[in-house]
């Protein structure tokens, strides 16, 4: 019997997981289930939502169940003067879910805190590659990069540039025209962000293109260092899975390097996301930077589920006349080969077996 007739996708994942950081030196992190509220009110540009469960403690102070778990995570760190944190966690969060009021979500991701370089951020995008591959052989990582984006949108007001950014997220060509024609922005500039826009493909075809779009040192950083992760990619074999798309982006107040989001089939919904955010370090009035990545863990109860899982291998039924010991004794003696085994008089509406056995007439049905 395999580990996936025990465990929950999610469960055995979980476990994976937490293994694949652990052999990479992260350290096990944990926390409260709660936090106070005011460290979402200042942030809520960073959640998700900003519908937020809360209670008033025994103090009288207004607390929120965690709908996130990074803020938590530097809010308590220390501010390490040199060297790197590593931590990873395996965390509950408490987000709406449309037309079903609040979830509780399983998440399990980490978390690099430091004084960051092309290494440690590489590794962490190297990390949340093979994050996908223990859950899914057949994952994509697409990688984008916020520098870049800023690079082309630094000279704009901060409301052109919000707009802009959030057509360049849905890949709206059109609209990205409009905004610029409105705004009386560059005819140039109207072109390069709808050009990035449709950007997708694998390093090479999509890193030539970007070297046309760019046109300031700010670019060409981020360019160089997209570069950079891409040839270390390649030289982890985690190249095959990897594709850069610029409408992967985030809030600019937060989010400063590399972004990255993971899908697997059948989901459209992405099941990782991350990505580097130094100015929300600062805003919290820590230095160095940070990178890290969450993967949903809940997403994965809508995988399909594969053919050859059952509930159970045998569904072992007996009578009135047959005695209890010797049914145990079949039972008992089909365990030790291997197998799960369920005892019932009948069957169970909706329960998946790989074969039915019964005591009574001593075989299989």
């Amino acid at each position: 019997m395999t580990q996936s007739c025990i465990w929950r996708p999610d469960e055995l994942a979980s476990g994976r997981l937490r293994e694949l950081y652990r052999r990479h030196g992260y350290m096990p992190y944990r926390m409260s289930k709660f936090e106070s509220y005011d460290l979402y009110v200042r942030n809520k540009r960073f959640l998700l939502s900003d519908n937020i469960l809360t209670f008033t403690d025994t103090n009288g102070q207004l607390m929120a169940l965690k709908p996130d778990v990074t803020l938590s995570i530097i809010k308590n760190t220390r501010d390490p003067a040199e060297g790197l944190q590593k931590v990873y966690y395996n965390e509950h969060v408490y987000r709406a879910a449309p037309g079903s009021g609040y979830r509780e979500i399983m998440q399990t991701g980490l978390e690099c805190i430091g004084r960051l370089d092309t290494l440690a951020i590489g590794e962490v995008v190297a990390l949340a590659a093979e994050s996908l591959a223990v859950i899914h052989d057949n994952y994509i990582l697409d990688l984008s990069h916020m520098g870049f984006v800023a690079g082309l949108l630094e000279d704009l007001e901060e409301d052109a540039s919000s707009e802009l950014l959030t057509e360049i997220s849905r890949k709206n060509v059109a609209a990205i025209h409009a905004i610029c024609a409105s705004r009386g922005l560059p005819a140039d500039l109207a072109e390069k962000a709808s050009i990035l826009a449709r950007l997708y493909g694998t390093p090479d075809e999509v890193l030539p293109q970007l070297s046309s779009l760019s046109r300031g040192q700010r670019m060409d950083d981020a360019l160089a260092e997209l570069s950079q992760l891409c040839r270390l990619m390649a030289s982890r074999g985690l190249d095959p899975h990897l594709r850069l798309d610029f409408s992967v982006v985030n809030d600019m107040g937060y989010y400063n390097g590399v972004i990255f989001r993971g899908y697997l089939p059948g989901l459209a919904s992405g099941v990782l996301a991350g990505g580097q955010y130094d100015h929300l370090l600062r805003r919290m009035g820590k230095t160095g930077g940070a990178i890290g990545f969450a993967v949903y863990l809940d997403q994965l109860e809508r995988l399909e589920k594969d053919g050859s899982q059952w509930d159970v291998d045998t569904l072992l039924l007996y009578g009135p006349g047959d005695d209890p010991a010797a049914v145990l004794e079949q039972a008992e003696a089909l365990i030790a080969q291997g197998e799960s085994v369920r005892v019932e008089r009948s069957v169970p509406e909706g329960l998946r077996y790989r074969r039915i056995l019964s005591q009574e007439k001593g075989g299989a049905l």
